[in-house]
């Protein structure tokens, strides 16, 4: 790994507080009774909310819910690519009123670009957000090295694993050293090893970066192998059904998994997941 991590592209934004004074206590994320509604009138479908929702800086927020129930919209709507029918979002501090570049996005499908290198996929957000070029090139080679993919600079996506895919998108999303990292179902299509172990490589990279994150994911364990917290969501429309610590020591790996407290964790949501239908 290079010595130390290298300058910051993007400048950290102030966090205020209400008082407009400076605040390492200003919450990453707040949603005040956000619904969500697709279509008008008789065709209209609740997806989401009423949803009151305060998500702390530097923490790791895990979202776990049946198919349908609004993850993915709620992470749309943090990451401003999507507009509330009603009620009120702020990020650090301020109101939310569409995408910025302190939020990076990790999906499902990685979405390189198949005629770059994975240099070059990496290396997008510089051109895009105009960012200092050299600067950029220090960043996004300390994060291939941090991924394990220093060695594979110059190949081209058909030559990488499902995994290493992955972790290409993984870095071009922080290349710009975002604030918030948003993730929705980011090894949803990986085999479950490396499910495994790309979950728990993401651990590490969290505690690394020490930035706040939001995980979308259909997968229990990995959400309470990730997070700081839980957040089980109900059946559509999406409220929140369960808000829990995972009061569980860092780093972990795959003894965690072993650990009595996250086994009574998991009963406890997984018990919640499987009687939504009575309620």
């Amino acid at each position: 790994m290079m010595g130390g991590h290298p300058a910051a592209i993007v400048s950290s934004a102030a966090r205020t507080n209400a008082g407009g004074t400076r605040s390492s206590e200003t919450a990453a994320i707040e949603l005040f009774g956000v619904t969500k509604v697709f279509g008008e009138g008789p065709s209209a479908t609740p997806a989401l909310g009423p949803l009151d929702l305060a998500i702390e800086t530097g923490s790791f927020v895990s979202v776990v819910g049946p198919s349908g129930c609004g993850k993915s919209t709620l992470l749309r709507l943090i990451a401003g690519l999507e507009k509330p029918t009603s009620g009120r979002l702020r990020r650090y501090g301020d109101d939310l009123d569409g995408p910025s570049r302190k939020v990076g996005i990790v999906f499902q499908d990685h979405v390189l670009f198949p005629w770059a290198s994975v240099l070059e996929n990496v290396m997008l957000p510089a051109e895009v957000l105009s960012l200092p070029k050299a600067a950029a090139l220090e960043r996004a080679h300390w994060l291939l090295e941090l991924t394990g993919l220093k060695d594979f600079a110059s190949h081209k996506p058909h030559m990488l694993s499902g995994g290493m895919k992955q972790r290409a998108a993984f870095c071009r999303a922080v290349l710009a050293d975002p604030q918030l990292l948003l993730l929705d179902e980011p090894f949803g299509a990986l085999d479950a090893l490396t499910r495994e172990e790309l979950s728990l490589e993401l651990s590490r990279l969290w505690q690394d970066l020490g930035r706040t994150a939001l995980l979308i994911t259909h997968d229990l364990g990995e959400a309470i192998l990730l997070g700081d917290r839980i957040i089980i969501m109900s059946d559509r429309p999406g409220r929140i059904r369960l808000d829990m610590r995972v009061d569980l020591p860092r780093p972990r790996d795959v003894n965690t998994m072993k650990d009595p407290r996250f086994i009574e964790i998991h009963q406890i949501a997984r018990d919640l997941l499987f009687t939504r239908q009575r309620n």
